[in-house]
């Protein structure tokens, strides 16, 4: 076994080491105050009494207009290489995109057509 190898091996296990007793040391050496009533009570935003519980449960089209979101803004990170080697790929790159393109587009007809983005 090579000296590098033995080296990055004893270093890797004495961080590992240390980050655990650090850990385990902030547990027993940190504040112990887990039955504090004024710590432990409720404040959001500035406000220290909130109206209604805590239990809400959000409409669904909320979650859909988030993951819609983050799958169109996901295409930018597709579509940002093509756009640089756009001369390196030639005509078949341009295909591909627009394959690509008109797949997302067929997407969002889809998500128009079943009312997905009104709000009722």
């Amino acid at each position: 076994m090579s000296n590098e190898l033995l080296l990055s091996s004893v270093i890797f296990v004495l961080v590992g080491a240390v980050l655990v007793s650090v850990f385990l040391l902030s547990k027993y050496l940190g504040p112990q105050n887990k039955n504090d009533v004024e710590k432990n009570t409720v404040y959001e935003s500035g406000v220290s009494n909130p109206i209604g519980g805590t239990k809400l449960r959000f409409a669904v089209k909320f979650y859909l207009v988030a993951i819609l979101f983050v799958l169109f803004d996901v295409e930018i990170i597709f579509m940002f290489p093509w756009a640089v080697n756009v001369k390196e790929l030639g005509l078949f790159g341009l295909t591909e995109m627009f394959m690509f393109m008109a797949l997302l587009f067929g997407g969002l007809i889809y998500i128009y057509k079943k009312k997905a983005l009104s709000w009722d």
